[in-house]
C-alpha cells in the first residue's frame, strides 16, 4: 500500500517535471531531482538511518556523495512549495473517494502555523566556533484538517525571519469559500488585508497588542456553550476593515492562565459566534500533525546543517506524512463496518508496519516489476489491500490524562541560546578576502 501510494504521490516523472518548471538556478545533468527525493524519502520514512547510508545502497547513483550533498544544499524554496502543493492535489481525489468529514459544512478549513526546525550538528565550517545552537530555518505550513493533508508550505532559510511576512505568499493563493485559522501571532493588519484582497475568510485569535481599533460596537448577550459563554461585537480596524470580535469566557482557565479568549473573524452572519469559537478550538489539529511528523517520521535530520538541505528533509517528511494519512484513511474505511464506533488507526503503527516490510518488498518486487494502476482506481485498490491488515495490529491506543509534574527553573539565556545558520554562513562569506 505504501509503495503504491508513493508511486502516485511522488512519481519520478512528475517530480522531474516540477523541477524543470520551478527551478531557478539549478539544473539536471547526471543527477535527477527525482533521485534526490527518492533517497530523502527513505530517510524520512525511517527506512535508512541517513542520506549517506541511503546513497551507498543505491547501485546506480550517477555522481559522487560530495556532489549529492552539494546538490541538496542548493535546493530552492520555491521548488519545495511546488512539491507539497502538487502532491496534495494528486492525492485529493483519492482521499475524497475514500470519504472525509467536514469541520464546517460549506467551507474549506485551512489551519496555518509555523514550524521551526531543531538545531543541527555544527558540521559546517562557519558554525564550528559558535557556542549557540544552529537553527537551520523554519516553514509556514497550511494544513487541511478535513483531508488530514499538508496542502501548502513556505520554506524560509533564515531562522530569525518573521512568520507574519512568510505567510503572505500563502494567503495570496487563498480562494473564496475558505476559512483560515491562525494563532495570535498572525493577528496583524497585513494578514487581514491579504485575506480581504482575495475575499477569503479568517478566524484569528486576538493578541495583546492587536491592530489599533477605530470603533467598537455593543456586545451582544452572552450565549452558553460547552466550555463557557460566548458573545460578540462588531469592530472596525485601522484601514476601514470591519470584522466580528468573538469572546469566549471559559469555565476553567487554560494551562496559560487565560480565562477568556478573543477571536477576530470576517465570516458572514450565517456562521454563528458559537461556531466560530468551536472552530478555533480545532486549530490545535495542526499541533497534533506537527507532533506526529516529528515522532513518527524523520522530519528534523540533525546531520543536515545547510538550511536548504534541512528544509528539503522536512519537506520530504511532509510528503511522506501525506502518504501515511492516505493509508490511515484507507485502513479505517476498510474496517469501519467490523470495528466498534470510534475505532481509529494509528499512524505510528502503520509506519512501523511499513518499515518492517518495505525492504523485503523491494527485493521481492522491484520497481520495474511493480504493477501499474491508474490513478482513478487507486482508492479501490488501497481498500482491497487494507482489508488484509489485522485491525488489532494498527489500532490506536488512546492514553490517559497526564500526571502534572513540577517544573524546575532554568535561566532562559542558557536554554534558548541559538544562532541563525543562514546569517552565520553569509557573514562567513563576506569575511573572505
Amino acid at each position: 500500500m505504501a509503495k503504491l501510494a508513493l508511486e502516485h504521490a511522488i512519481a519520478p516523472e512528475w517530480v522531474d517535471q516540477v523541477f524543470e518548471e520551478h527551478r531557478q538556478r539549478q539544473y539536471s545533468r547526471e543527477l535527477l531531482f527525482s533521485t534526490i527525493i527518492k533517497l530523502m524519502s527513505l530517510v524520512s520514512l525511517g527506512l535508512k538511518p541517513s542520506l549517506h547510508a541511503a546513497a551507498r545502497q543505491l547501485e546506480d547513483l550517477p555522481v559522487s556523495l560530495a556532489a549529492l550533498y552539494d546538490k541538496i544544499s542548493r535546493t530552492e524554496p520555491a521548488l519545495l512549495r511546488a512539491l507539497v502543493t502538487g502532491c496534495a492535489q494528486r492525492l485529493a481525489p483519492t482521499i475524497k473517494e475514500l470519504g472525509c468529514t467536514t469541520m464546517l459544512p460549506g467551507w474549506q478549513v485551512r489551519v496555518v502555523d509555523g514550524n521551526h526546525l531543531a538545531s543541527t550538528e555544527k558540521r559546517l565550517g562557519a558554525l564550528r566556533h559558535e557556542r549557540g545552537a544552529a537553527r537551520p530555518g523554519f516553514s509556514v505550513v497550511v494544513y487541511d484538517p478535513d483531508l488530514d493533508q499538508v496542502i501548502d508550505l513556505q520554506a524560509c532559510e533564515d531562522a530569525y525571519a518573521s512568520e507574519r511576512v512568510c505567510v503572505l505568499p500563502l494567503l495570496a493563493d487563498a480562494e473564496p469559500g475558505q476559512v483560515w485559522l491562525a494563532d495570535r501571532l498572525y493577528c496583524t493588519l497585513p494578514v487581514m488585508e491579504a485575506c480581504e484582497q482575495v475575499k477569503t475568510s479568517f478566524v484569528i485569535r486576538q493578541q495583546a497588542k492587536h491592530p489599533r481599533l477605530i470603533q467598537e460596537g455593543h456586545w451582544q448577550e452572552p450565549v452558553p456553550v460547552g466550555a463557557g459563554t460566548v458573545r460578540e461585537q462588531i469592530i472596525q480596524v485601522r484601514g476601514g476593515y470591519q470584522c466580528r470580535r468573538v469572546e469566549l469566557t471559559l469555565h476553567s482557565p487554560t494551562d496559560s492562565g487565560d480565562s477568556s479568549l478573543m477571536f477576530w473573524s470576517n465570516l458572514p452572519e450565517s456562521v454563528s459566534a458559537q461556531q466560530i469559537a468551536e472552530l478555533y478550538r480545532r486549530r490545535w489539529s495542526i499541533e497534533g500533525m506537527f507532533q506526529r511528523l516529528e515522532t513518527i517520521l524523520e522530519s528534523e535530520i540533525e546531520t543536515l546543517g545547510s538550511p536548504k538541505a534541512a528544509l528539503l528533509g522536512f519537506t520530504t517528511a511532509v510528503l511522506a506524512y501525506n502518504v501515511l494519512a492516505v493509508l490511515k484513511r484507507s485502513v479505517e474505511q476498510a474496517h469501519q463496518a467490523s470495528q466498534p464506533a470510534g475505532w481509529e488507526a494509528s499512524t505510528y503503527h502503520l509506519a512501523v508496519q511499513v518499515r518492517s516490510g518495505y525492504e523485503g518488498l523491494q527485493i521481492a518486487l522491484p520497481s520495474e516489476c511493480f504493477p501499474v494502476i491508474p490513478l482513478e482506481k487507486l482508492a479501490q485498490r488501497l481498500l482491497e489491500l487494507a482489508r488484509n491488515i489485522q485491525p488489532k495490529q494498527v489500532a490506536k491506543n488512546p492514553r490517559g490524562p497526564k500526571v502534572p509534574k513540577p517544573k524546575t527553573w532554568v535561566q532562559g539565556t542558557a536554554v534558548h541560546a541559538h544562532v541563525s545558520t543562514d546569517r552565520v554562513i553569509k557573514a562567513a562569506k563576506t569575511k573572505r578576502p
